[in-house]
C-alpha cells in the first residue's frame, strides 16, 4: 500500500500497514508518523446512520500528531514531574520540543539522539528560568552520555536560536550540596558528622571563591572542586572530631560519589591554604601541615585578599618594562641593591613565593615537543645557490670587505 510513497516528515520509504483498533493505518517505521488512517464509527447513532469518521476525530484530536511527537511530549512531561518543576517550565519545555521536532535539522536524527532531545528542552528551560540543574543530573536520569547530550544541546541552541545563560558557580554549589545527607541525623550519618546546612553552604562558597581566585577552577570540571571545597568546609566547622575523617568516608556519609580528580583538587587547595597561612605571624610558630591548617580556615578566609596578595607575586611586576625589571626586579643581579624592591619580591628571590599562575603552567604534565627537522633542512650543506631575491642580503660594502680581509689575514 505504501509502495512509491515517502514519509513527509523524515523522507523515509519504510512505510508499513499497522492495525490499530481493527483499522488499517499507514505508518512510517522510521519516525512513527501516521500517513493514512482507516475509518470507524464512534457512537450507536452514527452506526445506525452508517456514518464513518476518522480516528483522529473520534478521539478529539483535531491535529494529527505522530507517535514520535506524542512519545517525546510524554518524556518531557515525565522529566518535569521527576524534577518537580513548576507547570510553567513544563509548558515551555513542551513548546521547545514541538518546535524542534518540526525543524528540518532534527528530522534525520538517530533514535538515540531523538530520545535526548526532550531532555535538552527541559535543560534549556531550567537554565532560562535560573533553575539550578546540571547536565550530569539530567544525563543520569536519561542514562545518556554527557558528550552525546552536549552535542544535541548545542544543536538545539543553534537551530532554534535560544538564549541559554550559564549556571553560576554559586548556584552549582547550592545544587550539589542539596544532595548531601549530612544535614540531619540518620542511621548512616553519625552524630559528629551532622552539620548545619546554611553554615556549610556559606563556608563552601568561600572555599570555591578562593579556588576561583587561585586559578584552580579554570578549565576544570566543577564537581570535583565543589566536593573538595565542601570537604574542607565541613572539616573546618568542627575540626576536633572531623580531621581524622578522609575524603572517601566523607563522601560515603554524604551519599555522593567521589569524583576521581577530587583528591588532586583537595591537595591543591591545601597547598594554597598553607601558603596563605605562612603570611600570618601568629600561625608561623605552629609549623602547620595539610591537616592542622584546616583548623584555621576561618581566619584565612577572613583575610583572603591580603594573604593572597602577600603569598604570591603581584601581577604588576610581570607587566613592568624590561628596563625597570632590570633595575628593581628580584631576578636581576642588581635587585639586592635597590631599596625600592618590596618585601614580597625579596621573598620571591629567596624562593618563598611564586607567581599566581594556573597549575597547568606551574606543573605541566607533558613537555612540549619540538618539531623534527625536515629532510631538506637536515641535508643543508651551505653550498646551495642563492636566489636573486636574497643576493642583496649577502652584499657587503667596501669597509666591510676590508675589515673581513684583515680578519682573515688577506693582503
Amino acid at each position: 500500500a505504501g509502495a512509491g510513497r515517502r514519509c513527509p516528515g523524515c523522507g523515509s520509504a519504510e512505510l508499513l500497514e499497522d492495525a490499530l483498533y481493527a483499522q488499517q493505518q499507514l505508518v512510517c517505521a522510521a519516525c512513527g508518523c501516521v500517513l493514512a488512517e482507516g475509518l470507524l464509527t464512534t457512537t450507536y447513532s452514527e452506526e445506525q446512520q452508517r456514518r464513518e469518521v476518522a480516528y483522529s476525530q473520534s478521539t478529539g484530536q483535531k491535529e494529527q500528531q505522530s507517535r514520535c511527537l506524542q512519545r517525546g511530549i510524554r518524556r518531557v512531561q515525565d522529566l518535569c514531574k521527576v524534577l518537580q518543576l513548576p507547570a510553567v517550565f513544563e509548558d515551555t519545555a513542551v513548546s521547545y520540543f514541538q518546535r524542534a521536532v518540526q525543524h528540518p535539522a532534527f528530522h534525520l536524527l538517530s533514535l538515540e539522539k531523538k530520545e535526548l532531545l526532550g531532555g535538552c528542552c527541559v535543560f534549556v528551560t531550567c537554565r532560562q528560568h535560573n533553575w539550578p540543574l546540571t547536565m550530569g543530573t539530567i544525563c543520569s536520569l536519561l542514562y545518556a552520555k554527557q558528550e552525546l547530550f552536549a552535542g544535541v544541546f548545542l544543536s538545539l541552541q543553534k537551530e532554534l536560536e535560544l538564549s541559554v545563560p550559564a549556571l553560576s558557580l554559586a548556584d552549582l554549589v547550592k545544587t550539589h550540596l542539596n544532595n548531601f545527607r549530612l544535614f540531619q541525623h540518620s542511621a548512616d550519618v553519625p552524630v559528629p558528622f551532622v552539620e548545619d546546612k546554611e553554615k556549610m553552604v556559606a563556608r563552601t562558597l568561600q572555599m570555591v571563591e578562593l579556588a576561583s581566585e587561585t586559578w584552580l577552577v579554570t578549565g576544570r570540571h566543577p564537581i570535583p572542586i565543589v566536593t573538595a571545597a565542601a570537604f574542607l568546609a565541613w572539616q573546618s566547622l568542627q575540626p576536633g572530631a572531623r580531621l581524622a575523617c578522609p575524603l572517601a568516608r566523607f563522601c560515603r556519609a554524604a551519599g555522593v560519589d567521589v569524583p576521581p580528580p577530587a583528591h588532586l583538587r583537595l591537595k591543591e587547595l591545601l597547598e594554597i591554604l598553607l601558603r596563605m597561612a605562612s603570611q600570618l605571624a601568629w600561625l608561623r610558630v605552629f609549623n602547620l601541615d595539610k591537616k592542622t591548617v584546616v583548623k584555621h580556615i576561618g581566619d584565612l578566609l577572613q583575610h583572603r585578599v591580603f594573604l593572597l596578595k602577600n603569598a604570591f607575586c603581584a601581577e604588576e611586576e610581570e607587566q613592568q618594562p624590561a628596563a625597570v625589571l632590570g633595575q628593581g626586579c628580584p631576578g636581576s643581579p642588581r635587585a639586592g641593591a635597590q631599596k625600592g624592591c618590596p618585601e614580597g619580591s625579596k621573598r620571591q628571590r629567596e624562593g618563598d613565593a611564586r607567581p599566581l599562575l594556573p597549575p597547568c603552567l606551574i606543573r605541566p604534565r607533558k613537555r612540549l615537543r619540538t618539531a623534527a627537522p625536515s629532510a631538506a633542512a637536515s641535508a643543508a650543506s651551505g653550498d646551495e645557490p642563492i636566489s636573486d631575491s636574497e643576493v642583496e642580503q649577502y652584499l657587503r660594502g667596501p669597509d666591510e670587505i676590508r675589515a673581513f680581509s684583515r680578519a682573515k689575514g688577506w693582503p
